[in-house]
């Protein structure tokens, strides 16, 4: 009886309906007849599924970053991150090896290279990259150490010891001197940059027209700064250290005076020092390193402490990690070229990738879109493409691996 009425019902009680339906049910709904594939089709009915989804763009806030794609075939692809089914390829490689750092910024891929930086289209196709790029950022006289991408801003920190701030279209560059030593770390946020040093000092340093290049602040950490991170709400900054002193390698400073505001962990062993650091909110913070360990931390001023932690199982060094805002990190390894997805609900890594056989290669950076995942090594660029079908994927494997099946 209640299969003769559905049909029946007006559309805003059936989206009601199908909204509290999971997706086996929905794929099944949706062969009923053309309206109710129709109604399927809207994102109001997934967007429920999506939230739980692993990497739909959806954050726990309700934030959608890719609006432009049905949350239905995010949800679809979803399905692939969970179960590591992906294609993966070299996209660039280079002669010799280098310390690439990247950063995605709306339909752009940045990758530094030696001394420069390149901008790189994304496109539809498999790699989901055009292979040559549209611009190059150049100037410094060593290795880029750490780039960021600030609104119109591509901001540098190389191992000359300056800071280069380019204009996205190349209108204009300055530069200047800013650190002893290399500049290990960047970050760009509104109006200001901060960096983080070999020299033990992390500076804050002015990105407006009228004082660009003048320094706000010094930070004397007493230790080198690795990783270096500006909270969302620009009230503070984290400098992640090499643990080689007695303070915990994690510190907060304000970033109006430039102060000490608290430390985050007391029980660090020596020598875990912290290689990257990811504002998921302006109270939420993940940081890994040496120590084999992703941590999230509340640094709310009433709490300030680990709340999750995950164990790298190999015990590799973690030198990168990326967030969807939401359940999934992805973490790149010391060793082999090793790239994992977590979720956030387990202990335990969901999957795992080797990206650098024959040769060893930590992942120096990655980033990722719902539909692509782009890995820095000491060699190459490779990007691991989730968008194919398990068809697709059985017939690529069939003509990488012809003896196979025989």
């Amino acid at each position: 009886m209640l299969a003769l009425l559905l049909p029946q019902l007006p559309d805003d009680i059936l989206l009601l309906l199908f909204s509290y339906a999971d997706a086996q049910a929905l794929g099944r709904l949706s062969q009923v007849c053309r309206r109710f594939q129709r109604l399927i089709s809207r994102d109001t009915v997934w967007r429920s599924i999506a939230k739980l989804s692993l990497n739909t763009g959806l954050t726990r806030h309700g934030r959608d970053a890719f609006r432009q794609i049905a949350l239905k075939e995010r949800v679809k692809v979803s399905q692939n991150w969970k179960h590591g089914r992906c294609r993966q390829e070299v996209t660039l490689r280079w002669k010799c090896n280098l310390l690439p750092w990247l950063q995605l910024d709306k339909q752009w891929l940045y990758i530094s290279q030696a001394s420069d930086i390149r901008a790189y289209p994304l496109s539809c196709s498999s790699v989901g990259l055009r292979r040559h790029p549209i611009n190059v950022y150049t100037g410094h006289q060593d290795d880029v150490c750490r780039f960021v991408v600030n609104e119109s801003h591509v901001v540098s920190g190389g191992g000359d010891g300056k800071i280069i701030v380019h204009d996205c279209g190349n209108s204009f560059c300055a530069k200047y001197s800013a650190h002893n030593q290399e500049v290990n770390c960047i970050d760009s946020r509104g109006h200001v940059i901060v960096s983080g040093s070999r020299d033990k000092t992390a500076r804050i340093w002015s990105l407006r027209s009228n004082s660009l290049g003048e320094c706000l602040h010094t930070i004397r950490t007493e230790d080198r700064v690795w990783s270096i991170a500006i909270n969302p709400a620009l009230s503070s900054v984290l400098t992640g250290t090499a643990c080689c002193g007695h303070a915990s390698p994690l510190r907060v400073w304000d970033l109006q005076s430039g102060r000490l505001v608290s430390s985050l962990g007391l029980d660090f062993r020596r020598g875990a020092g912290v290689l990257d650091i990811l504002y998921e909110s302006p109270s939420v913070v993940l940081t890994c390193g040496y120590d084999a360990y992703i941590r999230q931390w509340d640094v709310r001023a009433s709490t300030r402490h680990c709340v999750l932690e995950w164990e790298e199982p190999h015990d590799s060094a973690l030198y990168c990690l990326q967030t969807d805002g939401n359940f999934m990190i992805a973490s790149g390894s010391s060793h082999y070229g090793v790239v994992r997805l977590w979720d956030k609900r387990q202990l335990k890594s969901l999957q795992m990738f080797f990206l650098s056989s024959p040769s060893s290669s930590p992942v120096y950076c990655l980033r990722f879109t719902t539909s692509h995942l782009y890995a820095a090594l000491a060699h190459a660029l490779y990007a691991l493409d989730f968008t194919s079908s398990e068809h697709e994927l059985h017939l690529a494997q069939n003509e990488t691996s012809p003896g196979l099946h025989r």
